[in-house]
């Protein structure tokens, strides 16, 4: 007698966590705003039109988000879920060193109303590493078609997903009077490329860091002045970045030294 292929019973909430071997309810999200996130119009677009395409049934492609620390893949990814949840959209984070399990993830999903986005953030792997196994067969899909309410966000601050070592350039080589990459090379580009929608994120410059810094002092009852830019500008250059989370940092700090001494 066949088992019963019905979805398992599992609560309806807007994010879950993989742990343990299980989908944990995820309750208090955190709360991210397409509209709160500035210098990132291009790739909010981008990725917020695929996620519509997505919860309404219509084609859409996985997604790998890369680029600089700080500069919002992360939070973009976050700020789906309240533009999209109404519509059913739910989250699923997974570790990078989970990714080995994703058929086990994906089951429960399958045949669901709800439309999945399979969150995988800060991922890289390494050569033989058996989570690009994994993700490849996700991706591209084995023997088992790949459920249609299923997608794949990843986000890392690796162009091709994995290392870059000096000793991959003593692999490429002539050939027919063509340079070709190595196999490592060829390795990372095959994993990258599985994803039909790749979206780069650069860092800022100092006007954009500047306007995000205004942004997040008005957002906790501030607001910019000439100290307050001079004050941002030292502590970006204490950190040796310029990123909407520096500036989210300085903010924080400055908003709160400021209500100290008053």
């Amino acid at each position: 007698m066949l088992e019963d292929s019905a979805p398992q019973a599992m609560p309806d909430t807007p994010a879950y966590r993989w742990r343990g071997g299980r989908l944990e309810p995820v309750t208090d999200v955190h709360d991210v705003q397409l509209d709160g996130l500035l210098g990132i119009d291009r790739q909010k677009a981008a990725l917020t039109q695929n996620t519509r395409q997505f919860v309404e049934g219509r084609p859409a492609n996985h997604a790998l988000l890369t680029g600089a620390r700080g500069t919002g893949k992360s939070s973009l990814v976050k700020a789906l879920l309240p533009a999209f949840g109404e519509q059913g959209l739910r989250l699923v984070a997974v570790s990078p060193h989970d990714l080995v399990e994703l058929p086990d993830i994906v089951t429960p999903l399958r045949g669901r109303p709800q439309r999945f986005l399979i969150y995988v953030d800060d991922f890289s792997v390494t050569p033989g590493d058996r989570a690009l196994t994994a993700l490849k067969t996700a991706l591209d899909g084995g023997i088992e078609a790949p459920p249609d309410n299923v997608l794949i966000v990843a986000t890392s601050n690796r162009r091709h997903l994995m290392p870059e070592f000096q000793s991959e350039n003593a692999e490429y080589h002539w050939e027919d009077g063509e340079l070709h990459p190595g196999e490592t090379v060829e390795e990372k580009i095959s994993l990258s490329e599985r994803f039909g929608l790749w979206l780069s994120f650069p860092p800022f410059d100092q006007r954009r860091y500047l306007e995000l810094v205004g942004h997040h002092l008005e957002a906790l009852g501030s607001a910019m002045s000439a100290d307050a830019e001079a004050a941002a500008l030292r502590w970006a250059l204490q950190r040796a970045s310029r990123s909407g989370r520096v500036a989210a940092q300085f903010a924080r700090d400055w908003v709160g030294r400021q209500a100290t001494a008053g």
